[in-house]
């Protein structure tokens, strides 16, 4: 019979395990925050109109959504909020947008990479242009991720990033960052709980993972699981969305603002 560990948390819908965050939510929008959501392609935009709206949904004070301009014709009038940057000639985003981007992270208190970035090379550029220079509170999730699944380090070495993120890119990104616990599919919950721990641990990333019928959110060695049942195809954009305004809200208190954020629909 193994023992719970301390650093792991559960809670459930009808407990969770900090209440005082629920409860002292910022009741004005001009204190609740502001968020840069960027993604989208020429043949894809619906991660980042999706993250937008369900942003006003989690309460955000604020929230701007930067597309590629290839998308302009299309969804200007779908998405009236939206803002453009340069894109390539395939219709994604080109590594001048950087110049946009800086500025309007400047102006967030946190940014979501969204997802939609379709594959390009000079997107790959631009996103890790873009990672090195914003030092502010930084989620990825989706394709976003995949653009450094190989070479993770630029992620996992920088300070206030959360990834949210399935399984299968979980274990690429141990893998490929040389971590020396294996994380495998078959992993009961003490299991991944004790490599997600010893991970965040040794890197300075949040990790928010689904498995087994479990959210598990990882944040300094800190575990925290939380039920969750019901098969959401948006669960990846729905949540690393919710989790970056609970952030933005409580950016001292990641591990709890984080937690929390996934059991709050």
């Amino acid at each position: 019979m193994h023992m719970k560990p301390d650093f792991w948390l559960q809670q459930t819908s009808e407990k969770p395990l900090f209440p005082d965050l629920i409860w002292n939510r910022p009741e004005n929008r001009q204190f609740a925050g502001k968020l840069l959501i960027v993604g989208g392609n020429l043949h894809g935009f619906t991660v980042p109109a999706t993250s937008y709206n369900e942003a006003l949904r989690a309460g955000i004070g604020v929230a701007r959504v930067i597309l590629p301009d290839a998308l302009q014709k299309i969804v200007g009038k779908l998405v009236p909020e939206a803002e453009f940057t340069p894109s390539t000639p395939s219709g994604s985003f080109a590594r001048e947008a950087l110049g946009e981007l800086l500025p309007a992270a400047e102006w967030a208190d946190g940014v979501l990479l969204a997802g939609d970035f379709g594959r390009n090379s000079e997107t790959a550029v631009l996103l890790e242009s873009f990672v090195e220079k914003y030092t502010g509170a930084l989620t990825l999730t989706k394709d976003a991720v995949d653009y450094f699944a190989k070479s993770p380090q630029v992620l996992l070495n920088r300070p206030e990033t959360t990834l949210v993120i399935s399984f299968a890119q979980l274990q690429q990104i141990a893998t490929n960052s040389q971590f020396n616990q294996p994380i495998i599919y078959t992993m009961d919950m003490l299991q991944l709980v004790d490599a997600l721990h010893n991970f965040t641990n040794e890197f300075s990333t949040n990790i928010i993972v689904r498995h087994l019928d479990n959210i598990f959110v990882a944040v300094n060695g800190r575990v925290s699981t939380t039920k969750r049942t019901t098969q959401e195809k948006i669960w990846c954009t729905k949540t690393a969305t919710h989790a970056t305004t609970w952030w933005i809200q409580n950016l001292s208190k990641p591990f709890e603002a984080i937690s929390t954020a996934v059991i709050i629909d």
